[in-house]
């Protein structure tokens, strides 16, 4: 591929190592006056003197927050490459940069800097005129002479790589620091793959902010990263229509969160708010757990019907008149005349809560109907105090009351006779007996709510009062959810845009959707494009394909992932007695401490407490899932049920008959299988006692 691919001081010099060592001098004399630069833009912004800018101090804080979100996005983060590529042109790149002129180059890295005049030193990566770094080929140079890639250590400038993509004699070959980065050790928490972006995942990252996209992704092939890109181009993007719509990435759980927490800071992105599903829906405090039977009818999109039909149910018809006194005059509204009211606020089908709202001001304006007819003026305000007379609030309260979400998913759940009544043809009589509790709470607060519950409560809450929307949301791992879980993330944006990120074959919950289309209409997002990543980056050669032999069980209908990476892998099966199955897995996980990375010990879910008091004995300290990793820790205990998301540079996999036995069914135990089998980076070693899966076969 490149005509000049020149390696770090500490490797061997090529032949033509002293005509590049000039060009390597100016790149990092670049670097070192663009860092320069960088200090001098936050030194700029530390300066400012905002005193007498401001007319009162509530001005003054904001103004002071906006000062100290920009100080702290211009820092310089230590060991991450400021810029990572440069593109020459032939031309000049567009209208976006005036001062772009034929054979101009631009530095391209994970933020804007600028000179003390304003001229750019490094170009954001989400810039119209960064693109081709990404895409551009020789099939379609996109007016690039050079790209040059360049490599780090620790932080230093050690190598540079060009590709010469309009000259005909240089051949297209993968680039050796492209690959290096890609099997370059993972430690620690997840890290950007801003520098190693392909073509096929920046058409989804600069997808427009108009529409949703979901992305099937085979593991290793970068969908959260993707993810997580997507998010920073778009606040980019749409900076403006963001900051006052907001943003959302919503991942599995509490342990993955912290796995990718450090992403967006990284890119230049600090107020992008990370939540779980629970956190979504933490109207009522969770402290019980569902059967499968009973989480698998809860999480049915059917249950939005039950919910709507004992929300209305709520609605009386007018019994009596309405009788508002004004002074000296008595003004009547009949029975038949609320009740036509009534029917409207019915037909227009908006949220109850809007409709109860709405409710006294008809009646008021039936009420300035009859005084006009008799002869009077009134006026708005007189409508309003109408509105609020107590004859009006009290038929308001006996026709349309104010209805309390979880008390109302309270009593559905506890009372047999009134979900009967709102599940008629719709839950069987099996259904309602598996979702109804044996024994009733006293009240909202001392009632043991489920996760499933509390995704009802806010199905309520919606149905009651509409959820704030915001502008985009990114949603990780949506494989798992179940139908009303969509709904619920569909709430967040039904005015924005979504990214949904998953994998079919990953789903390990027994509502786990079989297909997108099925999930998106469940979001509210049907018309939805569906992109698939097949190409691997993360999970070496061997793994995968060893990992795919399990597709045909969990997912038929997917396309087994490739691997990029030249590395093949480091990988293993041991085959042991019973009595000496903790011992193997023991000296696995010493045989993965002595080289260099991180390490995850996978193993189900009942059998983490016993291989902790056995890491303990051995002294080696366990982390917690999502835990940073330090040169003293390194190897991370994972239970089964928490993987799906983490990587490690090597993965022991404990006893894989177990994991799938954990299950409450083969297939979702096969599919947590298949997720445990796909976190490593460089090695497997699976360490098993039991017989393996079949359709695993031999190695």
């Amino acid at each position: 591929m490149p005509s000049h691919a020149h390696p770090s001081p500490d490797h061997h010099p090529s032949p033509d190592a002293a005509q590049d060592a000039g060009p390597l001098r100016r790149e990092r004399a670049h670097l070192a006056a663009s860092r320069a630069a960088l200090r001098a833009m936050r030194e700029d912004a530390e300066s400012l003197n905002i005193a007498d800018v401001t007319a009162n101090w509530v001005n003054a804080e904001v103004l002071q927050g906006e000062i100290d979100a920009r100080i702290k996005a211009l820092a310089d983060l230590s060991g991450t490459p400021l810029f990572f590529g440069r593109l020459d042109y032939l031309h000049a790149p567009g209208v976006e940069l005036a001062e772009g002129a034929a054979g101009e180059h631009f530095y391209v890295g994970r933020r804007h800097v600028h000179d003390a005049d304003g001229d750019p030193m490094v170009i954001d990566w989400r810039a119209p005129v960064s693109q081709p770094f990404y895409r551009a080929s020789k099939k379609d140079p996109m007016d690039l002479r050079l790209r040059r890639r360049f490599g780090y250590t620790g932080g230093e400038l050690t190598a540079y790589e060009d590709e010469h993509l309009t000259d005909p004699a240089e051949a297209e070959t993968t680039s050796a620091l492209l690959q290096a980065e890609i099997e370059r050790p993972r430690v620690g928490p997840m890290r950007d793959i801003v520098a190693t972006i392909q073509p096929e995942q920046d058409e989804i990252v600069r997808a427009g902010i108009g529409g949703t996209v979901c992305v099937q992704g085979a593991p290793g092939t970068g969908k959260t990263a993707v993810g997580l890109h997507r998010v920073a181009y778009l606040l980019y993007a749409h900076r403006e229509r963001l900051a006052r719509s907001g943003t959302l990435v919503i991942g599995p759980n509490r342990s993955f969160l912290q796995y990718i927490e450090q992403v967006l800071p990284a890119l230049g992105e600090l107020e992008v708010k990370q939540a779980t599903i629970d956190d979504l829906v933490d109207h009522v405090e969770v402290r019980g757990t569902d059967d499968a039977a009973a989480a698998t009818v809860k999480g049915d999109a059917r249950m939005a019907e039950v919910l709507r039909r004992a929300v209305r149910s709520h609605i009386a018809p007018p019994q009596e008149p309405c009788v508002v006194v004004r002074g000296s005059r008595r003004w009547r509204v009949p029975a038949y005349e609320l009740e036509e009211i009534v029917q409207e606020l019915r037909d227009r089908d908006i949220r109850y809560g809007a409709a109860r709202e709405a409710l006294p001001q008809r009646i008021a304006h039936a009420v300035l109907v009859r005084m006009e007819q008799a002869g009077e003026a009134p006026d708005d305000r007189v409508q309003d105090a109408v509105a609020r007379n107590a004859a009006v609030k009290a038929a308001v309260k006996a026709i349309w009351p104010p209805v309390d979400p979880a008390k109302l998913v309270l009593r559905l759940l506890g009372d047999a006779d009134f979900l009967a009544a709102h599940a008629d043809g719709i839950l069987t009589d099996e259904e309602q007996k598996a979702i109804l509790w044996t024994k009733p709470p006293r009240g909202v607060k001392s009632a043991k709510w489920s996760s499933a519950d509390a995704v009802l409560v806010d199905e309520a809450t919606d149905l009651v009062t509409r959820t704030h929307s915001l502008g985009h949301v990114v949603l990780d791992e949506a494989q798992d959810l179940s139908p009303m879980q969509y709904r619920a993330v569909g709430r967040r944006c039904t005015t924005g845009s979504a990214t949904i990120l998953g994998d079919i074959a990953q789903g390990t919950t027994p509502w786990a959707t079989d297909t997108w289309q099925q999930a998106l209409a469940h979001l509210g997002k049907p018309g939805a494009a569906v992109e698939e990543l097949t190409q691997g980056f993360r999970v070496p050669r061997e793994v995968i394909a060893y990992a795919s032999r399990l597709l045909p069980a969990i997912a038929p209908d997917l396309k087994e992932a490739t691997s990029i990476r030249e590395s093949a892998g480091d990988f293993a099966i041991r085959t042991v007695q019973p009595t000496e199955l903790d011992a193997t897995v023991l000296a696995a996980c010493h045989d993965a401490l002595a080289k260099e990375g991180s390490i995850g010990l996978i193993a189900a879910d009942a059998r983490i407490p016993l291989l902790r008091t056995a890491l303990e004995e051995a002294g080696i300290s366990a982390l917690p899932p999502g835990a940073e990793t330090s040169a003293d820790a390194r190897l991370t205990l994972v239970p089964a049920t928490l993987a799906k998301g983490l990587e490690y540079d090597y993965v022991v996999v404990d006893e894989p008959a177990a994991i799938v036995d954990g299950e409450p069914d083969q297939r979702t135990g096969l599919r947590r299988l298949y997720v445990c089998l796909t976190r490593p980076v460089s090695g497997l070693t699976i360490v098993h006692a039991t017989d393996l899966p079949e359709q695993l076969g031999n190695v």
